[in-house]
């Protein structure tokens, strides 16, 4: 039984639409030009099984276990990844990093050179491209923000006990750049591409001593900065260091290097 009857109501009033009678299968027949066995087989497709299999699920951190699982609600776009590699060598894409401060050293080790495409467009864009724990990428240019599906957080295991969150990879690169030269507190990092993977990743950031959060300075950031504090005191706000600003990446592009190194002197004893 192919649990079909609203299809089988459809299908069959296309038949007679067309003048002629007869069951489903011989709408299939009729439509693709096909025997009884390939209209069958063509039928099986939508068995609810067969849409499970043709359909799979994305995937997500099971917070628990720090593995990969499957969610219904991921978001899909119409883009097509061509190519992803490192360097980034494309002349735009080092201005615009420049741009947002981030030097070629940081965007080698974490960003890929993305050519892909959009929609039904055949021609091929090319972005800084930030993967994520589910294989797609956050892409970036001077005139374009957009996900690749899959979308969700990236996580960066370095087994430490603390971890560092940030609402967008911009801001992660920004504080790599910060701190490259500087001897740092082991930390695992979390970037959750949307703040809607907040609430998702609380048992996975809880599972550390201390959680220090990166969110934006917006209504939306300070909601989940309340939220988080309300839950747990393991939760440190460090939007406090760029406060004034949009985000740790505005800051970093914004301030000059002094006032950032006096900053920087300020909040350093958080880490210890």
């Amino acid at each position: 039984m192919l649990h079909l009857k609203w299809k089988e109501i459809e299908m069959s009033g296309m038949i007679t639409g067309l003048g002629k009678g007869g069951s489903l299968i011989d709408f299939m027949m009729e439509m693709h030009q096909c025997d009884v066995r390939e209209a069958l087989q063509k039928l099986s497709f939508f068995h609810p099984q067969n849409i499970e299999k043709n359909n799979p699920e994305r995937p997500r951190f099971h917070l628990h276990e720090n593995s990969l699982i499957h969610y219904e609600d991921a978001s899909q776009t119409g883009i097509r990844i061509i190519a992803a590699k490192h360097p980034i060598d494309d002349p735009l894409l080092c201005r615009y990093l420049r741009q947002r401060n981030i030097s070629k050293n940081i965007a080698e080790k974490w960003c890929y050179e993305v050519d892909f495409t959009a929609g039904e467009k055949e021609k091929i864009y090319r972005a800084a491209g930030f993967k994520n724990n589910a294989g797609g990428y956050e892409l970036r240019n001077e005139y374009f923000k957009e996900s690749s599906a899959r979308k969700y957080v990236s996580y960066i295991d370095n087994k430490a006990n603390n971890i560092t969150v940030f609402e967008g990879f911009f801001d992660f690169l920004s504080y790599q750049f910060i701190h490259q030269n500087q001897a740092n507190t082991l930390t695992n990092f979390l970037v959750l591409n949307s703040l809607s993977f907040f609430e998702r990743s609380v048992l996975l950031m809880e599972k550390h001593e201390h959680i220090h959060l990166y969110l934006d300075n917006d209504n939306a950031g300070k909601k989940w900065l309340e939220f988080a504090q309300n839950r747990s005191r393991k939760y440190v706000d460090e939007s406090k260091l760029y406060q004034g600003y949009k985000d740790l990446n505005e800051w970093h592009t914004s301030f000059g290097k002094v006032q950032k190194s006096l900053a920087l002197r300020q909040s350093r004893g958080r880490y210890l």
